[in-house]
């Protein structure tokens, strides 16, 4: 390689690490979980193809979960988003948070996942804490156990200057988004909205938008039809025109992540590649943000 050619991939480098410090627009690695199990291949055995493939896409950032960073995976990982020239504005670390013993275990990997990610210009940990077996209920002071131990990790990250942000899958949303609100009642945590799982719950994803307002940081996106996921994010039963009108309206600007996800029986007709570049354009043309 000659020095003019080094020059240009390095001037090259350099705009794409602008672009990706501007962009509000990421994607979400559950995807490629689902990728490398359809593939009955263990994740490690896909890394080298799905990371370099949400660069192809379009995509300057990428959420990665705590799987990536095993400490099996964790270097190539690391490896593998350098030579993508990935940036990583949030990664998502679950765990349970309403039983003390068990939250400290949780907030032990959040703050060393969050610092492994750090380099990468990580600002947020999304944590969904995990629900009860069978998804029952939690109990007044499960919910009061969980409030305080959010908080408790909320504060340990603010130390490393990484905001926490609270997600939402279906348990939050029964009785009335139950415990959804006692996180806002309860908690002075970020929100990390998952707007799709909102609907699948039985609330309205308008509704709660609004009701955590500027708390709202993050988005997660995907859609549906009739409930059942699209291959790719599309039109479906979540308006997305009218989610960027409500944000764009009440001032909010979370960071944008596209996250696609498989049931068994939905239609999968395009390559993964295509899904998410054809989801990169659809985010980016409804917001009005560049990927």
């Amino acid at each position: 390689m000659t020095r003019r050619e080094v020059l240009v991939l390095a001037g090259a480098a350099a705009t794409a690490r602008a672009a990706a410090r501007e962009s509000r627009v990421s994607v979400e690695g559950y995807i490629f979980q689902q990728y490398a199990q359809r593939a009955k291949k263990p994740l490690g055995e896909v890394l080298g193809e799905v990371i370099p493939m949400a660069r192809a896409a379009g995509f300057h950032n990428v959420e990665l979960n705590q799987a990536f960073f095993a400490p099996e995976l964790r270097a190539r990982t690391v490896d593998l988003l350098h030579a993508s020239g990935l940036r990583m504005p949030s990664v998502y670390v679950g765990g349970a948070m309403h039983e003390a013993e068990a939250a400290e275990k949780t907030t032990e990997l959040a703050l060393q996942v969050a610092e492994i990610c750090r380099p990468f210009g990580c600002t947020g940990v999304v944590n969904n804490p995990n629900p009860k077996p069978g998804g029952a209920e939690k109990t007044d002071a499960e919910l009061t156990v969980q409030g305080e131990q959010i908080n408790l990790l909320g504060a340990a990250l603010k130390k490393q200057g990484v905001e926490l942000r609270i997600h939402n899958h279906t348990p939050e949303m029964v009785s009335g988004a139950r415990e959804f609100r006692s996180t806002l009642r309860t908690t002075n945590a970020a929100i990390c909205l998952d707007l799709d799982w909102v609907h699948q719950g039985g609330m309205d994803p308008f509704e709660l938008l609004h009701e955590a307002g500027s708390r709202v940081t993050e988005v997660h996106l995907r859609n549906s039809k009739e409930k059942l996921w699209l291959e790719s994010l599309n039109e479906g039963d979540v308006d997305y025109s009218r989610i960027a009108a409500q944000m764009k309206r009440e001032r909010q600007r979370p960071l944008l992540v596209v996250e696609l996800a498989w049931r068994d029986n939905t239609s999968v007709t395009r390559s993964l590649a295509e899904n998410l570049t054809l989801s990169r354009k659809f985010a980016e043309r409804v917001f009005g943000e560049a990927a």
